[in-house]
């Protein structure tokens, strides 16, 4: 019945990331207590200034330019300016339902070799396979908190100084939370220049760096950079769909060409959605302290995490941004094999059977299957909870115990069922 799919597609599975979020809510339905760790959605609400704007702009129904609202475009332009310091005309910016759908468009108008660094998001690589690009998977190093090294770099480059290539650069990562130093940047940059590979940085968990102090690369090689970025992680907005890419002048002829792809596919984002979101750019003090609120909450559970995992032998790396972290159970890898459990998705389909907590395996992040790491996603937590404590009872103070108890207990007892399921295989065994 499937002789005439397109060969590209077979094979291909839905993205890892949908189907656990399905799967556990399909469990959560039959009457299972399920820990949501696998699915990385924001917890928090939209900010109201940007749910105003909403409601404002439902009524508009109007195609919009292929590239995107022009006030939205300049209100993205002038915040990268004053957040970022980086200049980038609206001209540049191409707006999208979602920065997964212009990833797709353009690996599909570059004619070029796919750069990704392992582990690296679940999509890129399908996306890659499904336009028939070729896919170079650059290994990282848990000694390098999993982040690609120049050095790295240069000795896939250096094989083939003149191939076309786009390398992927998502920091803070998904799906270890990790970030890069600007000394890192700086050395990346100074390859990509040699080579001139087009760097892709995804930048969709930057305004979450957890002290507020995200670079972008593009500060050290402007006129090859893409900046990917959206509304769906600082802004809790997934659901909208709304993305967006910042071109250099240098690389006008791609974003041309997503444009002409663009009109011929998706057509133009939703009109009511792109007028909401230039309040979400604007100048406004609710809306930095919502992200500063979001930050230092994400912060707090992420190393509250990270030092208990560690604290028993599950190291990662601690997190610098997002809601991710990536643990290793390497310390436990002889006694889970006696258990049967030789390889990450064994791993976590065991421990989501045994005790409902929903990781996902670090095989669907491109690591080798025997590879005992998985991602963790600290969002299971009522978000707006979390804000409202966090801008009253803790406006003035740190969080603590106390805040942890209040809006993530489910979470906490998700990593004591991990320490304890842990336990009783040592137990069996011994």
């Amino acid at each position: 019945m499937n002789n005439n799919l397109n060969p590209n597609i077979r094979g291909l599975k839905k993205s890892a990331t949908l189907a656990i979020n399905e799967r556990s809510k399909a469990l959560a339905a039959q009457g299972k207590q399920i820990y949501k760790l696998g699915f990385g959605q924001s917890p928090f609400p939209v900010p109201m200034p940007v749910v105003e704007g909403l409601k404002e702009f439902a009524h508009t129904k109007d195609y919009l330019d292929v590239r995107g609202l022009l006030p939205l475009r300049k209100a993205i332009s002038a915040y990268y300016q004053r957040k970022h310091q980086i200049s980038c005309r609206a001209e540049n910016i191409q707006i999208g339902p979602g920065s997964k759908e212009l990833l797709f468009i353009l690996q599909l108008v570059f004619d070029g070799d796919l750069l990704i660094p392992n582990p690296s998001w679940v999509s890129y690589s399908p996306q890659a396979l499904m336009v028939g690009k070729k896919v170079v998977w650059l290994s990282t190093k848990s000694a390098n908190n999993w982040m690609l090294t120049a050095e790295e770099l240069e000795a896939i480059c250096q094989k083939d100084p003149k191939r076309p290539r786009i390398l992927i650069l998502n920091y803070p990562s998904n799906p270890t939370g990790a970030s890069y130093s600007r000394k890192q940047l700086q050395e990346m940059a100074t390859v990509a220049q040699k080579y001139k590979v087009i760097l892709l940085s995804d930048e969709i968990y930057g305004e979450l760096n957890h002290t507020d102090q995200h670079l972008s690369i593009a500060h050290y090689y402007p006129e090859g950079t893409i900046i990917s970025s959206g509304l769906s992680k600082w802004c809790g907005a997934g659901g909208w769909r709304l993305g967006f890419f910042i071109f250099p002048d240098q690389l006008s002829w791609i974003i041309d060409a997503m444009s002409i792809v663009a009109s011929e596919t998706f057509t133009s984002t939703s009109a009511p959605i792109q007028y909401a979101a230039i309040a979400a750019f604007e100048e406004n003090p609710e809306i930095d302290q919502y992200l500063l609120d979001a930050q230092r909450i994400l912060r707090f559970i992420g190393e509250t995490i990270h030092s208990k995992l560690n604290s028993h032998q599950i190291n990662s790396p601690k997190p610098q941004g997002g809601f991710y972290l990536f643990p290793d159970f390497s310390a436990y890898q002889s006694k889970l094999a006696d258990q049967g459990i030789t390889n990450s998705t064994q791993l976590c389909e065991q421990l989501l059977e045994n005790t409902g907590v929903a990781l996902l395996p670090s095989y669907d992040f491109g690591r080798p299957s025997d590879e005992l790491t998985a991602r963790l996603s600290y969002v299971d937590f009522d978000g707006a909870k979390a804000l409202k404590l966090a801008q009253t009872t803790y406006q003035n103070k740190d969080l603590d115990q106390t805040f942890l108890d209040i809006c993530c207990c489910e979470m906490l007892e998700a990593i004591n069922k991990i320490l304890v399921w842990l336990n009783d295989r040592i137990q069996k065994i011994c």
